[in-house]
């Protein structure tokens, strides 16, 4: 088994061993909070979904404490709201046919203190037992500071592993901003188009996000859709279902490359690019 911190929760649905679990793992989630999995990297579940040869693994970094809360659950206290995500965050990981879900049960705090190194260090010994080709993430352009946090210290464990045990990709993906700004050439589609009542089932798992106001399960979906008809102008729709990512390879590969120069050259290349539009006008 993998050694972490005393909080974690690790869970294999299928009920294979510890070491299997993690290892034949081929795509790689790591959320900051129960349901980010879901929403950014459907990707990845979906293409190890009834495969033998492909496995999604999540990680959940958070304890989910700190949830929003109303309807039947606005009087839960702290560990009745932590308690239920995890076992939602579980129930999801079954639907999905995960190969595992680790649930490391960190503050938010701890996740957005690069100081703090057992963040890190957890983050480091699940990616050298899964050993993922592909790996998502939160984007670095996201709005929510404890996403961003979570992709810096994913990050910082990835440079931790010998360049040949890295992941061929790293992803940033969409939550709490969505990636429609990139400029064209630089936005990663992900066509999630099959298996739309996955999508639904695995977004409905997390009731107590739902009934606490936030119409996660409608809106997920409502982007999705939306990218594969706004992606291009002058072309038909070639899915009914997209997702955007950032590219985060480079971050991985080369090792003195700055995140923030990096995610702010994108926001540079935009306004580049909205710059010319306007001129071409005058």
């Amino acid at each position: 088994m993998i050694k972490l911190n005393p909080l974690a929760r690790l869970t294999i649905p299928d009920g294979l061993a510890g070491a299997a679990a993690t290892s034949r793992t081929t795509h790689l989630g790591i959320g900051a909070h129960q349901d980010d999995l879901e929403f950014m990297a459907f990707h990845g579940i979906l293409a190890c979904y009834d495969r033998a040869d492909r496995w999604f693994g999540g990680v959940t970094i958070t304890d989910g404490r700190g949830s929003s809360r109303a309807g039947k659950f606005k009087d839960w206290t702290d560990d009745q709201i932590a308690a239920e995500r995890i076992r939602e965050q579980e129930a999801a990981a079954v639907i999905g046919q995960y190969s595992f879900i680790a649930q490391l049960g960190f503050g938010s705090a701890a996740v957005r203190d690069a100081k703090q190194s057992s963040v890190r260090e957890d983050l480091r010994r699940i990616l050298e037992a899964a050993r993922p080709d592909v790996v998502y993430l939160h984007n670095l352009a996201d709005k929510h500071d404890t996403h961003v946090g979570c992709a810096l210290r994913c990050i910082e464990a990835l440079r931790q592993l010998p360049k040949a045990d890295r992941p061929k990709m790293v992803y940033g993906c969409e939550v709490w901003r969505d990636l429609d700004w990139l400029v064209d050439a630089e936005k990663t589609p992900m066509p999630i188009s099959a298996r739309p009542e996955l999508a639904r089932a695995l977004n409905e798992v997390f009731a107590t996000q739902i009934a606490g106001g936030k119409r996660y399960d409608l809106a997920v979906l409502g982007r999705r859709t939306a990218n594969a008809t706004f992606g291009d102008a002058h072309t038909t729709d070639q899915e009914s279902a997209v997702q955007w990512a950032m590219d985060l390879t480079p971050l991985v590969q080369d090792d003195n490359l700055d995140p923030l120069g990096y995610t702010v050259g994108f926001i540079d290349r935009l306004k580049a690019d909205v710059t010319d539009r306007v001129r071409k006008s005058l």
